[in-house]
């Protein structure tokens, strides 16, 4: 294979290819990453960088992990790729029966997708469908929890903070749903009646409208990595149940370990009617999302007018994405992460206190291998960005929020390379007058 220099890879990249959240008119570098190794990303131009976002929160387990790169290479020999339509498996299989040994129980049936964003479209289908089949034709809006972010997908950006949520260019487009306050406690604070009581004066007055609850349990990621009271997630699903409205548990950035429980509803002990996972499903390797529900949903939807769930993507239930999920899931049944996320909760909490203390900071959290420091003020990241990777590692902040989400295997030196390098990086930003 022909491989194109750094020089060619730089001029094209600025001339056409469009990233994520980006302009193509002033567009902000992008670091050319030549492989990658455990928690280290190596640039084309030799630096080493230690990654401190999971690549947006999925590589759990590392870089180029031996047994993951095993499940790849063996999957390979056999396919890369078959239709699931009238065809099973035996990786998909495998792969369901992991899921439902870990998830909260009571779900029993899973549909496969490429993507957390479209795991969250088909959870809001299933949630229409299944109404619908109940002769509810009426429910076929959704309750949201402002903050929130699902997805950027025409209908699951349709539930995300319609002001924070970076979509409201497409309001007219979108769906209209109703949208709540989050809960202002804080997660370990018992949940307050004001937090509750817009969730609950919603669903009296409008639960003949509405289909199902979506959020984020616990920790609201990239709409603003909000933590908040576990209680609120009982009461939501008590108050889901009385009003005959469906929960779903959007866990793509929570799920497998990240908030120190293997889901984050299981803070609550609380089970969703549906549960979207994602991002680390593959320990990072593959797209690949899950949508998992009761076998009351799937009856209810089954037993409607169309008699199925009408959804089908292409590389639904891809075998190498499959495979590579089977390992990571039996590396993650082995229990290690548990210790490896106190370690990272314990050392988080340690060095990042001292950002408290400057005048930039707004707020500093810490759940699970999550580490926020909330800055007053937006950070500009094409210079916060270069002032990082100067320090030898790669975060990457968005809107107020410098955080951390590294691999469960990062090591002390590691993660102290990461929040020293924040403080630095936070102390350089500008002081509101």
């Amino acid at each position: 294979m022909n491989f194109l220099s750094p020089a060619d890879v730089t001029h094209i990249d600025l001339n056409h290819v469009w990233h994520p959240y980006s302009s193509m008119v002033a567009p902000i570098p992008a670091y050319q990453v030549e492989r990658a190794e455990g928690c280290r990303l190596i640039l084309a131009d030799g630096r080493e960088l230690v990654d401190g976002m999971s690549s947006w929160w999925c590589t759990v387990h590392g870089y180029n992990h031996p047994r993951l790169n095993e499940a790849v290479q063996d999957q390979l020999t056999r396919m890369a790729h078959v239709m699931f339509g009238g065809i099973v498996h035996e990786p998909a299989v495998r792969l369901c029966r992991q899921l439902l040994e870990l998830v909260p129980p009571g779900l029993e049936k899973v549909f496969f997708s490429d993507s957390g964003s479209v795991s969250v479209e088909v959870a809001i289908k299933m949630a229409l469908q299944y109404q619908l089949s109940q002769g509810r034709a009426e429910k076929t809006r959704l309750a949201a929890l402002r903050g929130g972010y699902h997805g950027d997908t025409l209908g699951a950006m349709a539930v995300c903070d319609p002001v924070t949520g970076m979509h409201h260019l497409f309001s007219e487009l979108m769906p209209q749903h109703y949208f709540i306050e989050r809960p202002r406690r804080r997660f370990g604070e018992p949940c307050s009646e004001g937090d509750i009581a817009p969730l609950q004066e919603l669903l009296e007055r409008e639960h003949d409208n509405i289909a199902a609850l979506i959020l984020e349990p616990v920790v609201q990621g990239a709409g603003g990595m909000w933590f908040y009271s576990a209680d609120y997630l009982r009461a939501a699903r008590e108050l889901c149940d009385r009003y005959d409205v469906l929960l779903i548990a959007d866990e793509i950035a929570t799920g497998f370990g990240r908030t120190g429980k293997m889901f984050a509803c299981e803070w609550a002990g609380i089970t969703p009617d549906i549960l979207c996972v994602g991002k680390a499903l593959t320990g990072g390797y593959m797209t690949l999302a899950a949508t998992l529900c009761t076998s009351r949903v799937s009856d209810g939807i089954c037993h409607g007018e169309a008699g199925v769930l009408m959804h089908g993507p292409t590389f639904m239930a891809n075998p190498l994405a499959c495979a590579v999920a089977s390992a990571s899931l039996t590396l993650l049944q082995e229990g290690a992460w548990q210790t490896q996320v106190q370690a990272i909760e314990t050392q988080l909490r340690s060095e990042l206190a001292p950002c408290a203390e400057l005048p930039q900071v707004a707020d500093v959290r810490v759940l699970g291998a999550i580490g926020v420091v909330e800055l007053h003020r937006p950070v500009d990241l094409a210079a916060i960005q270069q002032r990082f990777v100067e320090a030898g590692v790669w975060v990457r902040p968005f809107g107020t929020r410098v955080y951390l989400m590294p691999p469960f295997v990062i090591n002390g030196p590691e993660l102290t390379r990461l929040t020293q390098a924040i403080y630095r990086a936070v102390e350089a930003e500008p002081v509101d007058d």
